[in-house]
């Protein structure tokens, strides 16, 4: 393929240039999670299980000799709570080290650790307790914060505590069945939190986050989904009603937070009737309309609702095997994300999801977001054009923000 030209930005010194991974999605054989018990519960929503998955939780070292020779400075991957603790109280002191031994070994790469606590999964037990919303679950995942203290202090300087939980709910009504959550994945609305469940991850996140406050030298946040929302004046209370239900209590909660979590893929418009499907015309990229300007909108709106609280983009990409499509996708993403830094952002880095091909959840391994690819019987590595190309822009970018 044709290198598209590499775009001039403004990013500032000791911006961040990475790419992100998630345990359950990457490391393989996550059997003591809730994700592990519902692919193998013959449930009409899993398209394949996840099994090996990238073989990462063998092979991070070379993931992240490719990571660091790509020239990238930041890698963004999260604690699995069930293989640390598989049951109520029993940790595992090989999974710290192991976690430990990551943290310490993106240090030595020169890859700033972004660490998740929870990404997704949940050990089966705190699943089976009911999840969020359990009897003393803000307790138990502080505790889990607090045996994970010795991870977080090999180096860790950004950790979030629970990603995207605007998507908890989905997470929730996959587990028990429900046959709206299965076309959620494909494009319709989204199962949404009770105020119950609001104020149990609020909660949650904050206790977390006051533990690692406490505990390291790290920022502490948490992750949140934005969407670019596009709207006339006759579309404005939709987009408000969409706004409150979907993002509102996450984006109002982060207000105290070091840094908040922007993870954004495309956009949301709204006209008198709602919300406005993608049409016939419009480019798609399988899951979601593909409009990466979306980036940088989401950027502004969130800054509009937490004030000065640094930013910090933790998920932005697309499933493509056009390889081309994707460097198009960054580009523009990142022309967008220069035009909201220029506005007055306070934007810390850019984390493209994901560092490699995954398993995604519910539509299995078909969605292609990696910059590098696995072969799903040998696991060798192929470093794609996108990724040599994102890499040579965070070279270039690094060196002229010293």
């Amino acid at each position: 393929m044709s290198f598209r030209p590499l775009p001039q930005l403004s990013t500032p010194p000791g911006f961040l240039w990475g790419a992100a991974t998630a345990a359950h999605q990457v490391e393989g054989n996550n059997v003591a999670s809730d994700w592990w018990g519902l692919e193998h519960s013959g449930s009409p929503v899993i398209t394949e299980p996840s099994g090996d998955a990238a073989d990462h939780f063998s092979r991070w070292p070379e993931d992240l000799d490719i990571l660091a020779g790509l020239g990238l400075n930041a890698y963004r991957f999260s604690l699995e709570w069930s293989r640390i603790e598989p049951e109520p109280g029993a940790i595992s002191a090989a999974a710290l080290d192991h976690y430990r031994r990551m943290v310490a070994g993106c240090v030595e790469r020169g890859l700033s650790p972004v660490v998740t606590l929870q990404h997704v999964t949940m050990p089966a037990w705190f699943r089976r307790a009911g999840g969020w919303q359990s009897d003393g679950a803000a307790e138990r995942f502080a505790g889990f914060a607090e045996t994970v203290l010795p991870v977080l202090n090999e180096g860790a300087e950004w950790v979030a505590t629970i990603n995207e939980p605007s998507l908890q709910p989905l997470m929730s009504a996959l587990h028990r069945g429900d046959p709206a959550a299965l076309n959620a994945w494909h494009g319709g609305p989204m199962p949404l939190a009770t105020p119950e469940e609001v104020d149990a991850l609020v909660t949650a996140h904050r206790a977390a986050r006051d533990v690692v406050r406490s505990g390291t030298q790290a920022k502490a946040g948490w992750t949140v989904v934005v969407h670019d929302m596009q709207y006339g004046p006759e579309g404005e209370v939709h987009a408000k009603e969409w706004f409150e239900a979907n993002e509102a209590p996450y984006l109002r909660a982060s207000a105290g937070d070091d840094f908040i979590g922007v993870q954004n893929y495309t956009r949301s418009r709204f006209d008198a009737d709602g919300e406005v499907l993608p049409g016939p015309d419009d480019r798609m990229t399988g899951i979601w309309e593909y409009y990466p300007e979306a980036l940088g909108n989401a950027v502004r709106f969130t800054r509009s609702v937490v004030g000065d609280v640094p930013i910090l983009i933790t998920e932005n990409g697309l499933p493509t095997n056009d390889d081309a499509e994707r460097v198009e996708f960054i580009d523009r993403a990142l022309r967008s994300l220069d035009g909201a830094i220029a506005d007055g952002a306070d934007v810390r880095g850019y984390i493209h999801w994901s560092a490699i091909d995954n398993f995604e959840w519910a539509l299995g391994y078909a969605p292609r977001f990696g910059l590098i690819s696995v072969d799903p019987r040998t696991f060798e590595r192929t470093v794609k054009p996108s990724a040599r190309w994102y890499g040579e822009l965070a070279r270039r970018q690094s060196f002229a923000g010293v």
